[in-house]
């Protein structure tokens, strides 16, 4: 059985004012060097070899000068592990906690591997069992009875008769019966309609990539039996301050240009002491090791860094001078920190007065921070 659901790979876009491309058109141009480098073997249905899969998503300069840049900081052996897994019939599991960048490593993989990373399914606690499987055009349900063309294929049955990557955003929060209906799909590679009397047939290529947030153990945990179908890969957090400042750095530069933001002129400072902030207070000790100091109850994770920088990118080119100053980011971490206000605002009072305050050099960024808790 075919599916047919019309144009089934990203095309690219003469629309400048999209605010955030996928993956395979604001990269297109890296791609597109690393396909014609890459005369290694690819998998049945791969646009990029393994190797150019990773070096996409690592980063690194190609023979002809080329330069790819790097989608994520950390270890190589995650993305090979990663890589690796979609080359064979397992599907692959990214766990992490928030911030740790797994949808973003999600979409990069599949817009490598296939070219498109759009066979999107989100999950949430309302995802229904069509999101998964397949879904009917009721009214030629009505007016024909099942048929080909009543069939609403779902972006996993597309994946799966095309020999392309399918993503599943946070699986563990779709109800545990709607998570059991990819174990067929993952083991047998078949997905059976029974209205028609068929089945659609995985083409070789196919795969799944999902990601959970290993803070929602308690949610919706998946069965051991779809678990024993993905191999999984833990994202960790960056593993030293200066590889996060350098994933913030990059990524607000990013986003910066997407939203006509003028460049950062020597922002790299005030990036480093949010950075540290986090850090601080997520692991619960200073830097020096010297001072523990208490833990909110948010994540504070990388991402959240992420948009406190780009929020005082916003507002130093609007209503500053172009310079992020610690006035720019101190509203923005109060707002990521204090998350319930019961709990958390004790919390950073206390960080700012025994930690803050004390800190050489931070004398404007503790007064910052006063004014945006008063």
């Amino acid at each position: 059985m075919s599916v047919t659901a019309g144009p089934t790979s990203a095309e690219p876009t003469q629309n400048h004012a999209v605010l955030r491309p996928h993956a395979e058109i604001a990269f297109a141009s890296e791609l597109a060097a690393l396909a014609a480098q890459d005369d290694r073997p690819r998998p049945p249905n791969w646009k990029l070899s393994p190797w150019a899969v990773a070096t996409y998503l690592l980063g690194g300069e190609l023979p002809d000068g080329s330069v790819i840049s790097p989608k994520y900081v950390g270890p190589r052996r995650i993305v090979e592990v990663a890589v690796s897994t979609l080359a064979t019939d397992r599907a692959l599991l990214l766990l992490g906690v928030p911030g740790t960048a797994k949808t973003w490593v999600s979409e990069h993989l599949a817009a490598a591997v296939s070219g498109d990373s759009t066979l999107l399914v989100q999950g949430t606690a309302g995802t229904p069992e069509e999101a998964i499987r397949y879904g009917w055009n009721y009214a030629q349900l009505l007016s024909q009875g099942p048929s080909r063309a009543a069939l609403v294929p779902s972006p996993v049955l597309r994946a799966m008769a095309e020999g392309m990557t399918a993503r599943v955003e946070e699986l563990t929060r779709i109800p545990a019966d709607v998570q059991d209906s990819l174990i067929t799909i993952l083991s047998e590679k078949t997905l059976p309609v029974p209205e028609l009397g068929q089945e659609v047939q995985a083409v070789r290529g196919f795969n799944v990539i999902a990601t959970a947030n290993d803070r929602d153990r308690g949610v919706n945990e998946l069965s051991s039996a779809l678990r024993r179908r993905f191999n999984t890969v833990v994202l960790p957090l960056p593993a030293s301050a200066e590889a996060e400042v350098e994933i913030v750095a990059r990524r607000v530069e990013q986003i910066g240009r997407s939203l006509d933001l003028p460049p950062l002129p020597d922002g790299i400072t005030e990036i480093r002491r949010v950075v540290t902030v986090f850090r601080e207070l997520r692991d619960g000790i200073t830097a020096d090791g010297r001072t523990k100091v208490k833990s909110p109850s948010g994540t504070l994770s990388t991402a959240e860094v992420i948009s406190v920088v780009t929020g005082g990118l916003a507002l130093a080119a609007h209503f500053g001078d172009g310079v992020l100053r610690p006035a720019d980011v101190a509203a923005g971490i109060l707002g990521a920190v204090v998350r319930d206000p019961a709990s958390d605002r004790g919390v950073w009072q206390e960080y700012l007065e025994a930690v803050v305050r004390e800190r050489e050099g931070w004398t404007d960024f503790y007064r910052a921070c006063r004014e945006a808790s008063a």
